[in-house]
């Protein structure tokens, strides 16, 4: 059975709702395990998506958690996942940030609804009048009238933009809806919400988790960056990458592209280990096992209040008998019901990782999927163990519900693909190719560089060293490029063009299919040379 590729859309999305087979392995047909069940269904969801590792934690109150790895780090190597191999946990890493806030809220340093330029002037975005009701509970929950991904480009691949810069785009970035009418997923505010922590405690957000959140929890072998990993037991990453698209074709090992600047939305690595102590704290309403308290129970109760409507559905289907009635966005948690019950989760998805935390504080269980793999995996393992753990009966079964999901999206992929890629556009260009070569700026991303070399137009994203790419005629005065393998997404690029010169770049990506975070489809470059 073929396995199925997740962007960071797919991530969330399902979290909440042709090689070789292989056989299953000894502790998945280990009946005399007292946790015989969890082995059970991660070793049938591996088998079933040909996933090469996971890790697990479950925590049940009044119970030591269940902390476990399976299969291998990464693929071609003997090292095996265990209990702290750590992990990207990508999006996760938001609800980090919302305890952040949460904890210098409890200490008088800001309120949720103070506006935000009270704490941080140079804040601005395009409209003034939002700029004036812009508050600190805004930066969170994906209401701010910017579209889905806005922004995403200056770290997904690593660029060379830093936290001033995103600030400064803010005021360019245009908005699709009204403020506060309605959801859009982004890091962007996310990366401001680390500056402001940094403004009011003079700690980088980086130091303030590691002080204040992953040290007290005794998180030790998590990192608040992939840049401060100091050790080689580190979850690999993998993809299909196609043809003939990604999410089809043999498993491969894939590299880590995502930027330092964005931790505060996506930076923590963590192991099973580490997160199920998150867990607990979770269940525990912000007490640690000594009493201690890191948030009280009213700040643990404003982060999972639902602040932005995400979906809203009839319920169950055949396909998803857990599909919500209504799913919200809190304070860096998504909240939503399963199974008649108020759960609390996020997804993380990076480059070869998707990852999962969820808990039912009704239950008082918890659980955390880590795989190393780009696919629906670890979003079906979580439901899968959810009703395990509410002894849902009789057993749903989780493993064809996702894998018939998925291949469904994935053939309406394929044929989108088919259909863009059947072969270029009509035309070419206009202008000897000369005339479009320059540089062009874009107000929030920066500059691309455009050239004649050897007979062919070259570009150059100054500030994403990963795309530099030839480019090939794409339709009237357009072009794509074929950036590296794993580089990330090709784009179309259009040169507008007026009484024989060039004005302007626009892009898209060429692919139906690609990641919103890469968000050519924002940029709006205008010649400076």
């Amino acid at each position: 059975m073929s396995g199925f590729t997740v962007d960071r859309r797919r991530a969330l999305a399902l979290g909440l709702g042709g090689a070789a087979a292989f056989s299953l392995p000894v502790w998945a047909q280990d009946a005399a395990s007292p946790d015989a069940a969890i082995d059970r269904i991660v070793g049938e969801f591996m088998k079933a998506f040909e996933t090469p590792g996971v890790g697990i934690a479950v925590v049940r109150k009044g119970a030591a958690p269940f902390l476990k790895g399976y299969g291998v780090r990464t693929l071609g190597r003997a090292a095996l996942v265990d209990a702290h191999t750590r992990f990207g946990i990508a999006s996760n890493s938001k609800a980090f940030t919302a305890a952040a806030l949460a904890m210098l809220v409890e200490e008088k340093k800001l309120d949720w609804d103070d506006v935000l330029t009270k704490h941080l002037p140079d804040f601005r975005m395009a409209d003034p009048a939002v700029t004036g009701m812009f508050t600190v509970r805004d930066l969170l929950v994906h209401r701010s009238g910017l579209p889905l991904g806005a922004g995403d480009l200056m770290y997904f691949p690593q660029s060379s933009a830093d936290a001033a810069q995103v600030i400064r785009a803010l005021q360019v970035l245009k908005p699709v809806r009204g403020f506060r009418s309605g959801y859009d997923y982004d890091n962007i505010l996310y990366i401001v919400a680390g500056v402001l922590i940094e403004r009011l405690s003079g700690m980088s957000w980086r130091e303030f988790i590691a002080a204040r959140l992953l040290k007290p929890l005794g998180m030790v072998d998590a990192v608040a960056s992939r840049d401060l990993l100091r050790t080689e037991n580190v979850a690999g990453r993998h993809g299909r990458m196609g043809p003939p698209v990604r999410g089809s074709g043999a498993m491969t090992v894939i590299q880590p592209d995502e930027g330092a600047l964005v931790d505060a939305g996506a930076g923590i690595n963590a192991s099973v280990t580490d997160i199920a102590k998150w867990l607990e704290a979770q269940l525990a309403l912000g007490a640690l096992p000594d009493g201690k308290r890191l948030w009280s129970k009213e700040a643990a109760a404003e982060m999972w209040k639902p602040q932005t409507i995400m979906a809203s559905s009839d319920g169950g289907t055949d396909l998803n008998p857990a599909r919500p009635v209504m799913q919200g966005y809190a304070l860096g948690w998504i909240v939503q019901d399963f199974r008649g019950k108020r759960l609390i989760s996020h997804s993380g998805g990076l480059s070869g990782q998707v990852t999962q935390t969820a808990f039912i504080p009704s239950a008082g269980i918890g659980v955390a999927v880590f795989s190393n793999t780009e696919d629906a995996v670890s979003g079906g393992i979580r439901n899968a163990l959810l009703d395990h753990l509410l002894g849902v009966t009789p057993a749903y079964d989780w493993v064809g519900s996702t894998v018939a999901r998925t291949k469904l999206a994935r053939d309406a992929d394929v044929a989108a693909m088919a259909a863009s890629e059947a072969k270029p556009p009509e035309g070419g260009p206009s202008l000897a190719l000369t005339a479009y070569a320059g540089r062009y700026r874009d107000a929030w991303y920066g500059d691309i560089i455009v050239a004649v070399k050897r007979g062919k137009l070259n570009i150059e994203f100054v500030p994403t060293a990963a795309f530099k790419s030839v480019l090939e005629p794409w339709g009237p005065d357009a072009f794509r490029t074929r950036f590296a393998p794993g580089a990330g997404e090709d784009a179309v690029v259009s040169f507008a063009v007026a009484a024989g010169k060039v004005t302007g770049v626009k892009m898209k990506a060429l692919s139906p299919l690609a990641d919103f975070s890469y968000d050519f489809h924002h940029l709006d470059f205008v010649r400076v040379e």
